[in-house]
């Protein structure tokens, strides 16, 4: 009976080792399955994170490219209404002093006021502090001489010596700050003289 306990017990061992070395490999192919898992779900999420990362710097560049569009525009406007404001009051001017269409005169004059005004106002919501101090200097030598020409030109027989040099003022006090203005917009935009 010894050898068939003992025989007995090699094929229970065996058994017990076929089955258990079944279970062994079943228990490291599932691990090694979901470490696998494991590794594909980390791979797409970091896959997701950097395609979000990528779409997220793409519209950090689209809202770029939109503000220096909306910047150019605006900057444009303001040169241009600003230098048609000085013209209308160059215009105005020669039209006091020779007595002709000041009222035609005048009323292109205050379109361009009102229309710098306007672009002005939009430039405080859009430019940057370096722009609307030159800007701001501009308008407050062009409202400066504005306010002049219009006290000379309430009676112009009784100013003709101001309304003379005021010609040269525009050009002397005005200009060059128009022209301060126009190279702080190109300087944001970065346009190089």
């Amino acid at each position: 009976m010894g050898t068939a306990w003992a025989g007995l017990l090699v094929a229970v061992v065996g058994v017990a080792g076929t089955l258990g070395a079944a279970l062994l490999t079943q228990n490291r192919a599932d691990r090694t399955k979901r470490m696998e898992l494991q590794a594909a779900a980390e791979q797409r999420r970091e896959e997701r994170d950097h395609a979000e990362e990528l779409l997220r710097a793409e519209q950090a560049r689209q809202r770029q490219s939109e503000n220096l569009e909306r910047r150019r525009t605006c900057y444009i406007t303001l040169n241009t209404t600003a230098r048609q404001y000085l013209t209308a009051m160059t215009n105005h001017l020669h039209a006091l002093r020779r007595g002709e269409d000041v009222d035609a005169s005048l009323k292109d004059l205050e379109t361009g006021r009102f229309s710098f005004r306007d672009s002005y106002a939009e430039a405080q919501m859009i430019a940057p502090d370096a722009v609307l101090r030159a800007a701001s200097a501009a308008k407050k030598h062009l409202n400066t001489a504005y306010g002049k020409l219009r006290e000379y030109g309430a009676s112009p027989s009784a100013h003709v010596g101001e309304l003379a040099s005021l010609e040269a003022e525009f050009h002397q006090d005005v200009w060059p700050h128009l022209g301060e203005m126009k190279r702080a917009m190109r300087a944001d935009l970065g346009v190089d003289d």
